[in-house]
């Protein structure tokens, strides 16, 4: 069976996007790097610039492969259609740290679209895993390596 992800239609979208602009504008564009190299040089064991530009259209089309699992295996989830107090996949929450008083906004999103310095944390992260199934004013338990933090949901929203 096909394990399916967990994903906001905006971190489909940037998915689609990138999968797209590799697939249009990368994969040519190395293709043509690849014969331009030949061109000036075919002794291809020697040839530096025919080496790393087939080891850069070998990376894109790793990530090509990648994206066009990711996509099938996507299950698109409409945030705005949900609601409640408790924090599930998709809700925005505002948590104050305990120890300093500093507030933080994060959504919870799938593995594919996490990306810490844009706000958005992985539901299967130590801090995805805490939050899941809690409420609003209740204090969560996040291990860290360094060490345990405690942060209190302020706010629970679905934007």
């Amino acid at each position: 069976m096909m394990m399916k992800y967990p994903m906001t239609a905006a971190g489909h979208a940037a998915l689609r996007d990138e999968l797209r602009d590799r697939v249009r504008n990368e994969r040519p564009r190395l293709a043509k790097r690849i014969q331009e190299a030949i061109a000036d040089d075919p002794n291809l064991v020697e040839n530096s610039e025919y080496q790393a530009a087939l080891a850069e259209q070998s990376v894109n089309e790793i990530r090509i492969a990648e994206l066009e699992d990711r996509l099938a295996r996507a299950e698109v989830i409409d945030v705005s259609k949900l609601s409640g107090e408790t924090v599930k996949f998709g809700a925005t929450v505002t948590l104050m740290d305990e120890d300093t008083g500093e507030k933080r906004i994060c959504q919870l999103v799938g593995e594919p679209e996490a990306n810490v310095s844009r706000g958005k944390i992985s539901v299967s992260s130590p801090i995805g895993r805490a939050l899941i199934g809690k409420t609003k004013g209740t204090a969560v338990v996040v291990e860290t390596p360094r060490g345990d933090k405690i942060y209190r949901i302020e706010k629970v929203e679905w934007l």
